[in-house]
């Protein structure tokens, strides 16, 4: 019998109909927040060329690098700051719950997004 997994950007869906739809190219992030959880589920399943195509060009790195023995556990979404479908830029307040070889860890951060050729990119952290 298939397995359905639930997405991990904590939804409640399932990978495939939540995030696994937007890292496939089937359809594109509608809002900041949107994206927002899309790019941790693809840190936590491993598709940087995702994080890659939705990172500024004018901010993201040559080459996102995977954190080697980082376990992506859990996402909160803490604070929105506009970023909807009918916005040009948009902040998304979260924190990334993870393992490392440190042990458990959270990441806290404020992120800024901004609509691109229709697009919605992540920009950098506040």
């Amino acid at each position: 019998m298939f397995e359905v997994k639930e997405c991990p950007c904590g939804s409640g869906s399932t990978y495939d109909a939540c995030c696994g739809r937007f890292h496939r190219g089937a359809e594109q992030a509608a809002t900041a927040p949107e994206l927002m959880r899309s790019r941790y589920a693809a840190y936590a399943v491993g598709d940087l060329d995702y994080v890659f195509r939705t990172w500024h060009p004018r901010t993201r790195p040559d080459d996102p690098k995977p954190q080697s023995g980082t376990t992506w556990t859990a996402l909160e979404i803490v604070d929105v700051l506009d970023g909807g479908p009918d916005d040009t830029e948009g902040v998304v307040e979260f924190r990334a719950h993870f393992t490392s070889p440190a042990g458990a860890e959270v990441l806290h951060e404020r992120s800024t997004f901004e609509r691109r050729a229709g697009r919605w990119v992540y920009v950098t952290a506040l």
